[in-house]
């Protein structure tokens, strides 16, 4: 078996590990939905019996087998663990995967979507993995699991290309700088994403809307301020870095080119996102900007970086035009 072989049976072992992690946080939070929806009700039903003028011992009692005057017993998160153990054996297949390409290839594995799909899949792993290492922030990890396992299984069945060298422009240390960074940021903006998604799901069940009135395991997740916090800080070090993106990208151009800037579709779009992203951190940390809309440009920003992503490789012509396809 060559090399490259090995390296696409690693991306599906990564990806069948992903899909294991992906059920058992589902699970987790489906769980947690009916542990919090049965500790709401033992409340009640203890205030109800305070207010009836029930003793301390009638409305310890309420509280059912298993649970306590200070309340339900803390549910053990097995589901949790599998998905965080499934998570992490994900992300190290991955890892070798990417390595053993750059082996196969002979160059540092990010030169075309494939590769690209691969990298970010894996950063973005890397970031969910590093918040929940400062704080507990599994209720992503249904998510972020889900989206890693529709990338790869993208990223092998459509963009996938043959292990081979680069065209002379690419032949820089650019590649590993530039793009290298670019992806840091999109994997980074794909956690932030998920957060910001979560948030407006949270928010808009806590307004009442009748859409989401059956989706209890939106109980389970962090209030819709948290959650915008969690995005916040995701976003402002991903715009640092696809800050530097651009920057490193006109430097790169000139000397690859004779020119810092053309209206390449690939130029015009990081600009773009840059642009939706600036004008989110602008408008949130000047003009008080929170909730709904605040979520919502994060929303827009990430759609963005997808379409620079697919869109502006497959659909226009230009300089940027790496894909392989």
């Amino acid at each position: 078996m060559q090399i490259a072989e090995l390296s696409v049976l690693l991306v599906w072992a990564a990806a069948t590990a992903l899909a294991i992690a992906l059920v058992a946080f589902a699970t987790d939070l489906a769980r947690l939905s009916g542990t919090r929806s049965e500790a709401r009700a033992v409340a009640r039903a203890a205030r109800e019996a305070v207010a009836v003028g029930a003793g301390p011992t009638s409305a310890g009692a309420a509280y059912g087998p298993g649970t306590s005057d200070a309340g339900p017993t803390p549910v053990r998160r097995r589901a949790a663990g599998i998905g965080m153990s499934t998570t992490w054996l994900g992300a190290l297949l991955l890892l070798a995967a990417i390595v053993l390409r750059g082996i196969a290839a002979g160059r540092t594995p990010w030169a075309n979507m494939y590769e690209f799909t691969l990298v970010g899949t894996f950063v973005a792993l890397a970031v969910f993995l590093g918040v929940n290492l400062r704080r507990d922030a599994r209720f992503l990890g249904a998510f972020v699991a889900g989206l890693g396992t529709l990338f790869l299984v993208l990223g092998v069945n459509v963009f996938y290309i043959e292990a081979m060298g680069v065209q002379p422009a690419l032949q820089k240390y650019w590649l590993v700088i530039h793009v290298g960074v670019a992806i840091s940021a999109t994997g980074i903006f794909t956690v932030s994403f998920v957060a910001s998604a979560l948030q407006l799901l949270r928010d808009g069940r806590d307004s009442g809307s009748p859409y989401l009135a059956s989706w209890r395991w939106l109980d389970s997740l962090p209030t819709p301020t948290a959650l915008e916090a969690q995005s916040f800080r995701l976003n402002a070090v991903g715009f640092v870095l696809w800050t530097f993106t651009i920057i490193g990208g006109a430097i790169w151009a000139e000397d690859a080119w004779g020119r810092y800037w053309g209206w390449d579709p690939k130029e015009v779009w990081s600009f773009v996102i840059w642009v939706v992203y600036a004008a989110y951190l602008h408008a949130r940390t000047t003009r008080g900007w929170s909730g709904r809309p605040a979520a919502w440009f994060v929303v827009v920003g990430y759609a963005c970086v997808l379409f620079n992503f697919t869109g502006v490789n497959l659909i226009f012509n230009g300089k940027h035009s790496y894909s392989g396809l």
